[in-house]
């Protein structure tokens, strides 16, 4: 069940980085130059205040380092980037592995 639901997130990530990059793409070809919208941006537009949650969050349970790592390290990434990497963990880790000794053994 929780390989289920860690794949289903997977695809989830995946459909959004999707369309994130082709939104990108998109204003690229329109503007006639290289845009990427960083994570920050997005992140900012769909759901503010899920943001500043998580900022209280890391600051609280791990201290001020952790935010602004995490602030200067990955809130500046193209956001299909980070979509697509989230979205390959996570189908890793719901990924079930064959048997070595084959589909035929006993």
């Amino acid at each position: 069940m929780v390989r289920l639901a860690l794949r289903m997130m997977s695809l989830l990530l995946l459909c959004v980085g999707v369309i994130s990059a082709v939104i990108d793409t998109i204003a690229s070809v329109s503007a006639s130059r290289m845009i990427l919208t960083p994570l920050a941006a997005v992140w900012t537009d769909v759901s503010p205040a899920s943001l500043s949650a998580l900022q209280a969050l890391l600051e609280n349970r791990f201290g001020l380092g952790a935010w602004s790592a995490f602030r200067d390290t990955l809130l500046p990434q193209p956001a299909f980037l980070v979509l697509f990497a989230l979205s390959l963990a996570l189908w890793m880790l719901g990924y079930k592995k064959t048997s070595a000794a084959g589909r035929f053994a006993a």
